[in-house]
């Protein structure tokens, strides 16, 4: 059997202003999506496996039609040379949009099914939060997303994809996804998978996954700030036996559906000042305060100072926001040097729907060059508060990142992060987490986005949002 591997990978943002083009796109070579134990076994039986690239960029605004068409056929062209193809396994995520064009995965399987022909089974991967257009069940064979969030099965999610993958081709099995789109809305936030109701619900897929004809299910909470004709949660079950696939699938929709009302952030949801001062009032740490509004792992900027403001206004002391991206402080800083006082036009210059720059006198405390990846930053004083400036967007999202730029978690108040939920590093060692209900293009509240794309009504936007299960595909 010859069999290919590939991905491309990108969660849209529909209400961010920055969009995604080809050099924001990071790929990966093909050795790397070998490494599972599963393509060593493949190859021992004598599979033919044959990686191409891995491209992801991170989340933010549109895709350039551009950067989609380029990247689309590169790994087109990469294909054909390996062709002919007895199975492909793609790594998406769900939940890509291109300007111009509408959902990526769509234009993506389309093209490759094109090409490779109706015979080679197709196994997709995909992010718990992918949006999964029709469409893309119709042109794959099998799908299967991550099971937690945080994340911590990626890899987990990738092997089982491709185990299912190598047991239907040396079977001769030929598979199809039964998917189900709830009327049902929910930020990943509100959906976190070790806290009731997602707890309950994710722990009943392996057993699932066990029935007869069953392969492989999977819950897909979608990405609200996705404004799509699919953005929705969905219930998709890949099986070779379609009628108990399509009743494994009915049977968890309505278990979805009817815990619609329990689906809830698992942390205090507060408005900013409230946010601070149930901060400031702990009695253990560390505590972190998510900049939720400004979110740049559901693709926001990532340099809204908003909460920045507000912590000085509020004169907060031994207070830490990690981070503030704005690449023009960290070079001003550096010039300054440390222990130098700069005053800095601070963030709010790439959101600029939500947020201004913020004119301060701060002290420069340190410097940090780029170094194990992590992209070079400043750490300033601003009255009380200490400011990690970053010269990129990249979050703090695990402990790696606060030891490289020298800090101690447990030596603060509070510590701001630019995140909705905590990562999973974060999340273990947190006392508390307090959200903080903050403007800005990843809103946590909802109702407060400007949809215009979304099907509707759904749940919770409209109150007559209803949903009862229709007769199976051929009934």
């Amino acid at each position: 059997m010859r069999i290919a591997i590939a991905g491309l990978s990108h969660e849209t943002n529909t209400f961010s202003t920055l969009p995604t083009r080809y050099e924001d796109f990071r790929v990966a070579g093909g050795e790397q999506l070998i490494q599972d134990a599963v393509w060593q076994t493949a190859a021992a039986r004598g599979h033919t496996i044959l990686p191409l690239w891995d491209g992801h960029a991170p989340p933010s605004g549109p895709v350039t039609p551009v950067a989609f068409e380029r990247l689309r056929d590169e790994m087109l062209d990469g294909l054909r040379q390996r062709m002919p193809l007895d199975g492909l396994l793609l790594h998406l995520h769900g939940a890509m949009e291109v300007d111009g064009i509408g959902d990526g995965e769509t234009e993506l399987l389309t093209a490759v099914r094109d090409l490779v022909g109706a015979d080679p089974l197709i196994a997709i991967t995909l992010d718990l939060h992918a949006n999964l257009a029709p469409a893309v069940a119709e042109r794959s064979n099998l799908i299967t997303g991550y099971r937690t969030a945080p994340h911590r099965d990626m890899a987990k999610t990738r092997a089982r994809g491709g185990r299912l993958l190598l047991e239907c081709l040396e079977a001769g099995a030929r598979p199809s996804t039964q998917l189900i789109k709830l009327p049902m809305l929910a930020p990943g936030e509100a959906a976190v998978t070790e806290v009731e109701p997602a707890r309950t619900l994710y722990a009943r897929l392996p057993e699932i996954d066990r029935r007869e004809g069953v392969l492989v299910s999977s819950i897909l909470i979608g990405c609200a700030w996705t404004d799509s004709p699919y953005t929705a949660v969905s219930v998709a079950v890949s099986s070779t036996d379609a009628d108990a696939g399509w009743a494994a699938a009915n049977e968890l929709a309505h278990a979805v559906w009817d815990a619609r009302d329990d689906f809830a952030i698992d942390a205090p949801a507060v408005p900013i000042a409230e946010a601070i001062e149930m901060a400031l009032g702990a009695s253990t740490r560390p505590v972190f305060i998510s900049d939720s509004g400004d979110n740049p792992t559901a693709g926001a900027a990532g340099d809204s100072p908003l909460i920045l403001e507000a912590l000085v206004a509020r004169r907060a002391q031994n207070v830490l926001v990690a981070g503030i991206a704005d690449p023009t402080a960290v070079t001003a800083c550096f010039e300054a040097g440390s222990g130098r006082t700069v005053r800095l036009s601070l963030g709010g210059k790439l959101d600029r729907t939500f947020a201004q720059p913020y004119e301060v006198e701060a002290v420069v405390e340190r410097l940090a060059p780029e170094a194990d990846g992590m992209a070079a930053l400043a750490i300033v004083r601003v009255d009380g508060v200490t400011v990690v400036v970053q010269s990129d967007r990249s979050p703090f999202t695990e402990l790696r990142q606060f030891e490289l730029a020298g800090i101690d978690i447990d030596a603060w108040a509070a510590i701001v992060v630019k995140l909705g939920y905590l990562f999973p590093e974060l999340r273990d060692v947190a006392a508390q987490h307090i959200m903080a209900l903050s403007p800005g293009f990843t809103d946590e509240c909802i109702e407060r986005l400007p949809y215009r794309r979304l099907h509707r009504p759904i749940y919770p936007l409209d109150g007559d949002a209803r949903w009862e299960p229709t007769d199976p595909p051929g009934a």
